[in-house]
């Protein structure tokens, strides 16, 4: 017998497209058949699909007809839309963070440094609920590709908390590095915010992920986020900053770095970190402390491999690993990115549910727990770090 065929398609012509393209071609469990891709973006479109033999479509809605999973992998402003059609015909869709935000009044002149931040946590729920209630009427589902939900240091965390029955008293998790791939990214209409929604969304998912495995085992139920204390800061636009040219300064108005604390319904917390300034490659960790061990979950960088060269020209063939500054020294190589940061795991049980009907580890509620604290986190910090409830759907 052989394998079960799913049909699919990429929304998307950027980086999130290529890398899940890249991932598409690792599933085995399952023979994938790419129908194509469609982006508005006619140019990069071209690119994208050419140098990947793939068809061209020239809208969303033929190309999700084609499909049984849809690959959202847009700008985040455009989630909703495309996520509720999809769900509206019945195609299950696999959409990239941020999940959904708010990205201002339409306005020309839209700044996202003076907008009320409560009128942000109004619109970011009301949108994340929406494409919950597309999902409710579907008879398929979102699928929320957060990669670090199964990085494979993750996922054995996880068996740790199930096997050990811990709980756990405080995280400290962190994505950092010296600034977005994305063009777009910089804008707060585009992104929705910057550091906090932009890298805090990575450690945040699989912080809030521990604690809903840890309350399913303790209890049969989910232990949610309660409250966040948050602060933002945009260091590179101000005027004393001495640009040296090692970090990304494009940003016109988000922050550029952001620091959350999250405390949970029974009590235990975690400290999240983000920002673009950090040199040296990209940092994703995420520390459990429990009441029975300590994990540390080195995603990147590891130490899977060190190499070290005097002269960066003979390593000028070679990719190393995500926005390293320089190959000459130490580097700590990535011999395979993707396995160690999720995103073939990810697609393989995205892939493997659909077609066996059992539930995802990273879903929708989770998706919108994200926002959720998020936009909450945005509000906190407007008010100085002031202790903000979640609003939890």
């Amino acid at each position: 017998m052989g394998k079960p065929q799913i049909r699919t398609g990429i929304i998307g012509s950027g980086y999130a497209a290529g890398f899940h393209y890249e991932a598409l071609r690792r599933i085995y469990s399952v023979d994938v058949d790419i129908r194509g891709a469609y982006s508005p973006t006619c140019e990069k479109l071209k690119s994208f699909t050419e140098s990947r033999g793939l068809k061209a479509w020239p809208d969303a809605e033929s190309l999700i007809d084609e499909c049984d999973i849809v690959h959202v992998c847009t700008p985040p402003s455009s989630h909703e839309q495309l996520v509720v059609m999809a769900l509206g015909r019945n195609r299950n869709v696999i959409v990239e963070k941020p999940f959904t935000g708010y990205f201002g009044d339409g306005s020309d002149n839209f700044n996202g440094d003076i907008f009320p931040r409560i009128t942000a946590l109004g619109h970011a729920m009301a949108s994340a609920g929406r494409m919950l209630e597309a999902e409710r009427k579907s008879s398929a589902r979102i699928m929320y590709a957060e990669n670090w939900i199964y990085a494979p240091a993750v996922v054995k965390e996880k068996e740790l908390i199930e096997k050990t029955g811990c709980q756990i008293l405080w995280m400290h998790g962190e994505e950092s590095h010296s600034g977005s791939h994305s063009s777009s990214y910089g804008q707060w209409k585009y992104s929705g915010g910057g550091s906090m929604i932009g890298k805090g969304c990575h450690p945040l998912s699989a912080a809030l992920y521990f604690k809903q495995v840890e309350g399913k085992c303790r209890s049969g139920k989910a232990i949610r986020p309660a409250s966040i204390t948050a602060r933002t800061h945009a260091l590179t636009r101000m005027k004393n900053f001495v640009n040296l040219g090692h970090l990304r300064t494009s940003y016109s108005d988000i922050e550029d770095f952001a620091l959350m604390h999250v405390v949970f319904e029974d009590g235990t917390f975690a400290d999240i970190f983000a920002s673009e300034l950090v040199m040296g490659g990209v940092s994703n960790r995420i520390e459990l402390n429990t009441s029975n061990h300590r994990t540390i979950c080195n995603i990147s960088p590891n130490n899977a491999m060190q190499a070290y060269t005097p002269d960066r020209k003979y390593f000028n063939d070679i990719y190393v690993v995500e926005k390293t500054e320089t190959k000459e020294g130490w580097s700590s190589v990535s011999p395979d990115e993707a396995w160690f940061t999720g995103y073939q795991h990810e697609m393989e049980a995205f892939y493997g549910a659909a077609v066996s009907g059992e539930p995802v580890e990273s879903g929708s509620m989770l998706a919108a727990d994200v926002t959720a604290t998020i936009y909450a986190g945005y509000l906190s910090a407007e008010k100085k770090g002031s202790e903000t409830a979640i609003p939890l759907i």
